[in-house]
């Protein structure tokens, strides 16, 4: 199959679509908000929402909003000027997105994550529900990071991987992302670098394309747009990245045109479960794992047993995520632990019969069980 008959196969099966629209497309320092662009964009989205299509977008221009009222040119340096920054750009950006979707008769309704929203599994479903039932309601959800009150220590770092997680959050068929530019080059435009078109895996090769740089009103760059689209593959979720600059780009990229780069999905799809754990919770510990163990899990699919452990790092307790590290310290899969890291420290290396001995009590037999292991 070619790729324009990939592209109309992938269009012609989305029904729910996660779109991301990047703060250069939505402020400009100096003029504030881009309500033409907002606009013509919000047309786009009617049209799409007439045609049956259940849309969720990812919206940066919070911070940018504010720091164009409060007179800033460049980006705050400090968390708590960021919030700031938020807390007085957010109800600037939703006022305009409703005055917008108005003409078309569509509500929208503001939706603010935290990475703690994503990680905690009862949060995680209460997310879900109320997503799915705004969609089923004919509400289009407009989601942003809860930069107001996010930490450093919970903030998703920019809103391409946030649009990711959403994808899986309420069983998206599509990421489109928004940006300035046509997609991945690779290398710099305009130095040169050759357009991609489509991308059948992320690999290091790809990753290496990516190109990027931090910019005066946002946080992207090609780079985490690359990673998006390489965990929305994992979610089995294809993506395409491209200019909203161009003139109907919706219609466009929906109706299958050749626009931006296409970012395919893995074959096999991951059960939402396993994205979770894999994906959106961060690891508590580490744990060193011999080479059989290796080769157990990631081509046996077996779960980790104690005798195969050769170091524990880091404080965590029973059920808390973890990394799992070949012997040469690389991360290759995570899971949830049965054992804290104490209990691990006295079983290592041991086997499953002599946990009880070691311990004077035994939960099970599988340090993670395959249930909860989520090859990387």
């Amino acid at each position: 199959m070619d790729e324009q008959e990939l592209r109309n196969e992938i269009m012609q099966g989305v029904r729910r679509a996660v779109i991301k629209v990047g703060s250069s497309l939505l402020v400009s320092l100096g003029t504030g908000l881009n309500k033409d662009f907002i606009s013509r964009l919000t047309k786009e989205l009617a049209w799409l929402n007439k045609k049956g299509g259940h849309i969720v977008m990812v919206s940066s221009g919070a911070i940018a909003a504010g720091m164009e009222r409060l007179n800033l040119t460049k980006r705050p340096k400090t968390i708590s000027e960021l919030q700031a920054a938020a807390a007085i750009g957010q109800s600037t950006l939703m006022h305009v997105y409703e005055e917008a979707f108005a003409p078309w008769g569509l509500k929208v309704a503001q939706v603010l994550l935290t990475h703690e929203d994503m990680k905690e599994r009862k949060r995680y479903i209460n997310a879900r529900n109320t997503l799915l039932t705004l969609l089923d309601m004919g509400v289009i959800p407009i989601i942003n990071e809860n930069d107001s009150v996010v930490v450093e220590e919970i903030k998703f770092g920019d809103n391409d991987l946030l649009a990711a997680l959403v994808t899986s959050l309420v069983d998206a068929d599509l990421l489109l992302i928004l940006t300035d530019i046509d997609g991945l080059y690779d290398g710099e435009p305009h130095r040169g670098g050759r357009f991609i078109t489509l991308v059948e895996r992320v690999n290091k090769e790809v990753e290496e394309m990516a190109w990027g740089s931090q910019r005066e009103i946002g946080t992207g760059g090609m780079v985490s747009k690359v990673g998006a689209a390489k965990l929305a593959a994992q979610f089995g979720v294809p993506t395409v990245v491209t200019s909203g600059r161009a003139k109907r780009v919706l219609k466009r990229v929906f109706a299958g045109e050749r626009m931006g780069t296409l970012f395919l999905a893995r074959s096999e799809e991951l059960k939402r479960r396993k994205q979770w754990i894999g994906f959106t919770l961060r690891p508590k510990g580490e744990l060193k794992l011999d080479k059989g163990a290796q080769e157990a899990i990631v081509r046996g699919g077996k779960s980790l047993l104690p005798s195969g452990i050769i170091a524990v790092e880091g404080d965590f307790g029973r059920g808390d995520p973890v990394s799992c590290l070949d012997p040469q310290g690389k991360e290759f899969a995570r899971g949830l632990v049965q054992y804290d890291s104490r209990e691990l420290r006295e079983i290592m290396g041991r086997q499953s019969s002599q946990i009880e001995e070691m311990l004077g009590y035994k939960y099970t037999d599988e340090v993670i069980h395959r249930d909860n292991l989520v090859v990387l």
